[in-house]
């Protein structure tokens, strides 16, 4: 496997575009349905000793990952839906990194499998109901400044990919 120069970010660091087309928006509706069963069958045959590996030295273990997926998804999904409801929401920030240690993060991972494809099927059935202003809607991340839900969209999008290389790029490197 090449070296990737920071191990952190194996598909890249996210870059937003300046102009949102429906193609890209479409395209990341289809990953966010997708990272479900691709996320599954990165998962498929790990025993616990390999989900409490970590991805990279001083990196979150796979089991970490999974579970913070979860979180974070649910988070943006709760979000897109006060946009959707609300004339642009404060949203807060939460420590991804307390997240991460806290005592659940135990579970097992198809726990966290099982909630991010019934998530994500509810996110994505909702945004291809949205019209052209809806997808135009925002909310204001105290921490990042407004948003709109197609940025949002494509952000979580990449964040999709950005983990299930982390796993996958293990598993790769390990010979799992």
């Amino acid at each position: 496997m090449p070296d990737i120069p920071d191990p952190r970010y194996p598909i890249g660091k996210y870059v937003p575009l300046t102009t949102i087309t429906i193609v890209d928006r479409t395209h990341a509706c289809e990953v966010l349905a997708e990272t479900p069963s691709l996320l599954r069958e990165a998962l498929r045959g790990l025993d616990s000793d390999q989900k409490n590996t970590p991805y990279r030295e001083g990196g979150w273990t796979v089991r970490q990952v999974v579970h913070h997926l979860a979180d974070s998804h649910m988070t943006a999904f709760h979000r897109v839906r006060r946009a959707l409801t609300e004339d642009v929401p404060t949203v807060a920030g939460y420590d991804e990194k307390a997240f991460a240690v806290l005592p659940d993060v135990v579970a097992p991972t198809e726990w966290s499998l099982e909630l991010i494809e019934s998530l994500h099927a509810r996110w994505v059935m909702l945004l291809q109901g949205l019209d052209e202003a809806q997808w135009q809607r925002r909310y204001n991340h105290v921490e990042r400044g407004e948003t709109t839900i197609e940025e949002a969209t494509l952000n979580y999008a990449w964040h999709s990919r950005h983990h299930l290389a982390h796993i996958t790029r293990l598993r790769a490197v390990q010979g799992w």
